[in-house]
């Protein structure tokens, strides 16, 4: 007993007694001390108020108090080694991919250098004169789609309440990712991704990373497996797949629409934003945004440079309902903007095929025109006349394929090469009012069939994988696979 420092008893008068903030006495020391205080009463140790009635009497038939401040050391120092140990962890996670960073970027100026002397030594050449010569250099066989179609292979349930958005394939680990809320709301709140092998179509993790709905989903031209995402919390994220760990957050200020790396130059990522502006972010700094460009925005897609082709330049299409604008990368963060030539009020989505140099944009239905449409478009630079004008860049339209009445999903549609090869492509939609995707050749712009989703489809996602050929889609709730036979 702390008053009369002699040993408590387990009855009788000196019995083990507490107070309400925990310490122990005897009852008969206790309730003197109390009682000689009056109102003014006070624990003897810890001096907090106290009364009569918070005297509480414990009974124990034996009573040993065990010295654990050892144990309890120990506890605490290695929960200190584990957070270390994740520190380090994410901090070798940061210095991979800086050194990834460096290590593309100096392949990269390798490639420019290549392309440079490739683009120097060819004759300059205009854009295609004509919707008919472009397609006939696009597409060599109209008929070259005819040997094969996509096959239902599996059906697999992403999140039971909804909630799916958009949709992502890993090609150096081989597996789909399709964003959706947390399954497990109280003990991990948010949004993240769920992981599903294609090897065997099997749902494989959930990966938490942001707090709000994920609106974008994009990986880069190396085999890092780093996952870029875009959210309505005002961030986006560098994911690791190897590690399941994000090791980069970027603070946008903005509800975030979209995103998407630079193709030319992995060191660079772009961020649409809510208010209309698309900011650039050099991954080598960590810090803020290097670069903004003012433009109404709904989705980004990058076109890389191609040396080659009678459009070689690189750069930014952004996308939104007032039209689109190519902000052409000269180099660095340095960028000359092209307004695009599209409708106004309509623009819902923009898809890139960059092998054709061609984009697909998606219009929604109005007075006009009642029906959802797809415009295949060819992107064409028109060479400087002098050297006071600079080049321009523009579009038109060379195919044009209708799908149903309803367009209340903002939905991404696919461009891609045709699994049946011969130079062919395909162009895939989502139909609202029959809950299908519909498939078409883009050569002939005949419907190829038209594949059952049971619920508005909300992105489309081509991958190869084993040889074979596939195509994903997402609904709110399932991801469903086809398989090209």
């Amino acid at each position: 007993c702390s008053i009369c420092f002699e040993p408590w008893t387990t009855s009788g008068e000196h019995r083990l007694a507490t107070l309400r903030c925990g310490h122990l006495f005897g009852y008969t020391c206790i309730a003197r001390w109390v009682k000689g205080q009056g109102q003014r009463a006070r624990c003897p140790q810890c001096n907090k108020k106290t009364k009569r009635t918070d005297i509480v009497l414990l009974y124990a038939r034996k009573l040993r108090a065990l010295d654990n401040t050892e144990q309890e050391s120990m506890k605490r120092s290695l929960e200190q080694e584990h957070s270390l140990r994740r520190k380090a962890e994410l901090e070798s996670a940061q210095c991979r991919l800086k050194l990834q960073v460096m290590t593309d970027e100096c392949g990269e100026l390798h490639k420019q250098l290549q392309e440079l002397k490739t683009l120097m030594a060819q004759p300059g050449c205009g854009p295609s004169q004509s919707s008919a010569t472009s397609l006939s250099g696009l597409f060599q066989r109209q008929d070259s789609t005819q040997g094969g179609h996509y096959v239902f292979s599996k059906a697999v349930l992403v999140s039971q309440v909804g909630g799916c958005r958009v949709l992502s394939y890993c090609e150096p680990l081989s597996c789909l990712l399709a964003s959706q809320p947390s399954p497990h709301t109280s003990l991990v709140p948010g949004c993240g991704v769920k992981k599903m092998s294609t090897l065997n179509l099997k749902v494989c993790q959930y990966i938490p990373i942001h707090v709000k709905q994920i609106r974008g989903l994009a990986f880069n031209r190396q085999a890092d497996s780093l996952l870029l995402s875009a959210a309505l919390d005002n961030t986006i994220k560098l994911t690791s797949l190897m590690t399941n760990t994000v090791v980069q957050t970027y603070n946008t200020g903005k509800p975030v629409w979209s995103c998407c790396w630079c193709l030319d130059n992995n060191n660079y990522v772009y961020a649409g934003l809510s208010n209309g502006s698309v900011l650039v972010y050099d991954t080598r700094d960590t810090s803020t945004h290097v670069q903004e460009l003012q433009c109404p925005v709904a989705s980004l897609s990058y076109v890389p440079r191609a040396a080659s082709s009678s459009f070689p330049c690189g750069g930014l299409i952004a996308g939104s309902l007032d039209g689109g604008c190519f902000w052409e990368q000269v180099g660095g963060t340095t960028y000359r903007p092209h307004m695009l030539p599209l409708e106004t009020g309509g623009c819902t989505d923009i898809q890139v095929q960059p092998e054709s140099r061609h984009c697909l944009v998606t219009y929604r239905p109005g007075r006009s025109k009642p029906s959802l449409r797809c415009v295949l478009m060819e992107l064409n630079r028109t060479p400087q006349q002098d050297a006071t004008q600079e080049p321009s860049c523009s579009c038109y339209p060379v195919q044009t394929f209708s799908a149903g009445s309803s367009c209340k999903l903002l939905t991404k549609n696919a461009v891609f090469r045709s699994p049946a090869g011969e130079g062919s492509t395909l162009v895939c939609a989502g139909d609202e009012a029959t809950n299908s995707i519909m498939v078409w050749d883009a050569g002939s712009g005949s419907l190829i069939q038209k594949l059952s989703a049971d619920l508005p489809v909300l992105d489309i996602c081509p991958f190869e994988v084993n040889q074979g050929s596939y195509l994903a889609s997402l609904t709110e709730k399932m991801l469903k696979i086809y398989k090209w036979e």
